[in-house]
């Protein structure tokens, strides 16, 4: 198995279980997005690469596709085999996948395609493809034209530093600078989501070089999270916050002799 990246592979096998907590899933309309896009359904093959904990593929089961979920992180993919038991799940990572050649009919990718080697991805994603296959790109990500969110953002960077760097690298131009597949299209779909506030902190500590910090740092970085959103008046008389995120679906196919 290829290896990945030192951040990602101690990051999300610390904090997986705050993963499985924390992050939110995927609006139906997102789903219905990605169904039609890469005709996800009875006699398809789908591959949910680097499945996490399998926040996406349990949200394509049922549509009669042969689903299967490779994720290379072991706490991660211990998370997946309990929330979505039944689907098997492989050990596999982007740039080594365990399918032979025009072995799957749509390759779905959500929240890792930026930590890709993405040439050599690209490469193996466009091998393990049939003629006609499809990939899809799923991202939450915050609406930071919400205020408090945005100064969460900003009270994460000033605690935590930068994020990494793939977390900003283009990788929109570098899969489509590989001319393997067509142009990505897009479309957004909101995506709130309401959470208590120990449920917003697993969130945060779920990123992966969050989750590395030494665990006072951590301790405190998730304690000044939960002052702010009590300062800021967002939690709910039900003690819940309303998370503002969008969903971005990209997808694309596979161009032939590429």
């Amino acid at each position: 198995m290829s290896s990945i990246a030192r951040e990602a592979a101690i990051g999300f096998d610390r904090g997986a279980a705050d993963y499985e907590r924390g992050r939110p899933g995927y609006p139906p309309a997102a789903i219905a997005v990605l169904v039609a896009e890469l005709a996800i359904g009875p006699g398809r093959r789908v591959v949910d690469l680097a499945a996490g904990t399998g926040k996406l593929t349990r949200a394509l089961t049922g549509l009669g596709a042969e689903l299967v979920a490779v994720e290379p992180v072991a706490g991660m993919r211990a998370q997946l085999e309990q929330a979505v038991p039944g689907v098997t799940a492989l050990p596999g990572t982007a740039e080594r996948m365990p399918f032979p050649d025009g072995g799957v009919d749509a390759v779905v990718v959500a929240q890792a395609f930026h930590w890709f080697d993405i040439p050599v991805a690209a490469a193996e994603i466009h091998r393990v493809l049939s003629a006609d296959g499809g990939l899809g790109i799923v991202r939450n990500e915050w609406d930071e034209s919400v205020g408090w969110a945005a100064e969460m953002r900003a009270l994460i960077r000033a605690q935590a530093g930068p994020a990494p760097r793939p977390h900003h690298r283009d990788w929109r131009a570098e899969l489509e600078a590989t001319g393997r597949f067509t142009p990505l299209a897009e479309r957004v779909v909101p995506n709130p989501v309401r959470v208590d506030v120990d449920t917003l902190a697993a969130r945060i500590g779920s990123m992966s070089y969050i989750a590395m910090m030494d665990d006072d740092a951590r301790t405190a970085l998730l304690d000044a999270i939960r002052a702010l959103v009590r300062e800021r008046g967002v939690i709910d008389a039900d003690g819940m916050i309303e998370t503002p995120y969008d969903t971005h679906v990209r997808w694309c196919h596979r161009r032939a002799g590429s």
